[in-house]
């Protein structure tokens, strides 16, 4: 039988290069995900008891947001909140995100507004 000896040098430079391997990949996620939205209220379908109410929630991975249209900020952190304004019944809001690489994601939430 032929004896394999272990180098410490490729022990280091194998350790490395696993190193750098996972770390892109941990990197890559911002790539392979594309942008997140979380919309934390109102609900799809919710009752509000006010003409004006905050939607808030949560983006990540994105370069912009729009709430209708409209561009909103985000947080160091992520999270969003912002004043809307509802019509008497049904009244929809639509959020969308877009990424650094031009993906896009839509969340479209309805609530019902009674007097």
């Amino acid at each position: 039988m032929r004896r394999v000896e272990i180098n410490p040098r490729f022990v280091v430079f194998t350790g490395f290069f696993v190193l750098l391997l996972a770390y892109s990949l941990y990197q890559a996620r911002f790539v392979i995900l594309g942008p997140h939205i979380n919309i934390e209220y109102p609900q799809d379908g919710d009752l509000v008891d006010s003409k004006v109410f905050s939607a808030t929630g949560h983006a990540e991975n994105i370069a912009y947001i729009s709430l209708n249209d409209r561009p909103i900020y985000i947080d160091e952190h992520g999270n969003f909140d912002e004043k809307i304004v509802a019509h008497i019944g049904l009244s929809t809001m639509s959020i969308k995100a877009r990424d650094r690489f031009g993906r896009e994601t839509e969340k479209i939430v309805r609530v019902v507004y009674k007097e």
